[in-house]
């Protein structure tokens, strides 16, 4: 498979649905998988804690199925979460199959089955792990498999520009024909064309200021397939991690739900607990009531942070279990067997996305979108802790199971014209770029985080339509770069959030509103549905 501007399945996007439904397909097709930057550099590899499945005997998939209906706030779509739920110890074992370890009991009676934590919103200990560093493990596994394919290439720094559909008719539906992308290094663009495309590019939390993902988390390919004329639902539930290491080194290392699951206290700088005033869960409610009660006691005592505190439990216990989190914060003079971690919340996961159905179809024909890109009806209004993963891992499964059904009968699509390059010059305006994206992170910081209200989601508004235009007049006439694609993709999600937060009338799971702050009962609870070039809907 020589051939660069051709292949039977694209997948954009090297993290864990990306790399998994590549293996499960290349011994029946030929695999092209783009990486925008180095191999591993995406959110999988940075997940810490770990997969959720149901596998103890005192568990139950009727257990699993309830918390995340519960974590979810009346969004979740019931066959969605069962489908998911039901096939997590199936894609658990397939990992095993392809040589991911992850850590047993060690106790002294020999038991060796795996070692489960628990984490806020789970009644039992379903999470299957790798220490502290399972995404690590999972993406190097799966990318050396890959690697070792003969079927599959994988190209790094190439970041993708835009999707090619065939014209849009009357009566006649979109179909994909592949993807125009930016080859970072050469800085040439190159057209790829396929038979099917997969968008598994990751999430959209670098919007934000403060993000526990890595610098690629752009939302590329919920700009891509809105771009390209698909539906978006649910922006409005953007989950913000409760406890993110706060310190001037380090702006975006995730202190995992596991080590909370394992005793972690939350306490203010005099070591006062405050869980206990909003929910009886304590330090294991969901994710975002503790992220808003982290949020709610820093504004209240004017402090920068709070503290996350584990040093109650023994020294070998916290080094065992969370090795990679004690050395992090050894490496910043924080002993975590000795202090507590200041800790703040920041941009964490997308619950919404692409809608998809259960097998994984984006609304144009040929285009699939799996893991944290898509809307699978999954997470509903507030992601379950490690439902993550696993949704990433079942619907690269159910994708695979449908393009192989079809791929057999599948035309080639046609040669992709060229990009034309020949009305544009190189910018020497690239200050322009680097502002700009640093005015769209903080003022989406400012106005459209943890807690929001109408003014201040006008006034987000206000300010993008501005920056929407000082973008599209670059983009239009300089060359593209790396930075300018992800400016351009971030300022249509940032516009796709707060569109959904306009919308919704009511706080529910992610979305906290001073201006409605109770959750509207009265009524079925409704996604929020955007559709490119049409008004928004509620259904």
């Amino acid at each position: 498979m020589s051939n660069f501007n051709a292949c039977d399945v694209l997948i954009i996007g090297s993290g864990g649905s990306g790399l998994s439904l590549a293996l499960r397909l290349a011994d029946h097709a030929n695999i092209l998988v783009l990486s925008k930057v180095a191999l591993n550099s995406g959110s999988t590899y940075h997940a810490q804690g770990g997969i959720s499945a149901v596998l103890d005997k005192n568990d139950s998939i009727e257990s699993h199925i309830k918390d995340t209906l519960i974590a979810g706030a009346g969004l979740c779509d019931p066959e969605a979460v069962r489908v998911t739920v039901e096939q997590g110890k199936k894609n658990i074992e397939w990992l095993k199959e392809q040589g991911v370890e992850f850590t047993k009991n060690t106790s002294k009676n020999g038991d060796k089955s795996l070692h489960l934590n628990r984490e806020g919103g789970h009644s039992h200990r379903r999470i299957v792990h790798t220490a502290d560093a399972t995404g690590k493990a999972l993406s190097q596994t799966l990318t050396e498999r890959a690697k070792a394919h003969p079927n599959i290439r994988l190209l790094e720094n190439h970041n993708a520009i835009d999707l090619s559909t065939n014209k849009k008719e009357k009566n006649i539906s979109l179909k994909i024909q592949g993807a125009y992308v930016l080859n970072t290094t050469t800085h040439k663009v190159k057209a790829i064309s396929a038979k099917v495309v997969i968008l598994a590019t990751g999430g959209a939390s670098k919007v934000y200021l403060y993000s526990t993902n890595p610098q690629i988390s752009t939302g590329d390919g919920i700009a891509l397939a809105w771009r390209a004329g698909c539906r978006v639902a649910n922006m409005e539930f953007m989950q913000f991690h409760p406890t993110c290491l706060y310190h001037p080194k380090e702006r975006s290392f995730l202190i995992s739900e596991a080590l909370r699951g394992e005793g972690g206290k939350l306490v203010l700088p005099d070591g006062t607990s405050f869980m206990q005033k909003y929910h009886e869960n304590l330090e294991l409610a969901p994710r975002d009531i503790v992220a808003r009660a982290i949020d709610n006691e820093m504004k209240k005592n004017g402090i920068e942070c709070v503290y996350l505190d584990i040093s109650h439990k023994p020294a070998d216990f916290i080094q065992h279990h969370f090795p990679t989190i004690y050395q992090q914060c050894l490496a910043l003079d924080i002993d975590i067997t000795k202090q507590p971690i200041p800790v703040v919340p920041a941009a964490h996961y997308t619950c919404g996305g692409v809608v998809t159905d259960l097998d994984a179809h984006t609304d144009i024909m040929g285009l699939y979108a799996i893991g944290e890109v898509a809307c699978t009806g999954l997470h509903g209004a507030n992601r379950m802790a490690s439902n993550s993963l696993l949704e990433c891992l079942v619907f690269a499964e159910r994708a695979a199971v449908d393009i192989l059904k079809k791929l057999p009968d599948t035309p080639p699509p046609p040669a992709l014209k060229q990009w034309d390059e020949s009305q544009v010059i190189e910018s020497d305006e690239e200050i322009i770029v680097s502002h700009n994206w640093d005015e769209l992170r903080r003022f989406m910081w400012d106005y459209v985080g943890i807690v929001r209200t109408n003014k201040r989601l006008k006034k987000a508004m206000s300010r993008l339509k501005l920056l929407k235009e000082d973008i599209a007049e670059h983009y239009a006439n300089y060359r593209v770069t790396s930075d300018l694609l992800e400016l351009r993709n971030l300022v249509i999600v940032a516009e796709l959030i707060i569109r959904s937060a306009q919308m919704r009338k009511e706080s529910r799971g992610l979305h906290y509103t001073k201006d409605y702050p109770e959750t509207d009962n009265t009524t079925p609870p409704k996604n929020t549905i955007l559709t490119p070039n049409k008004k928004a809907s509620t259904h």
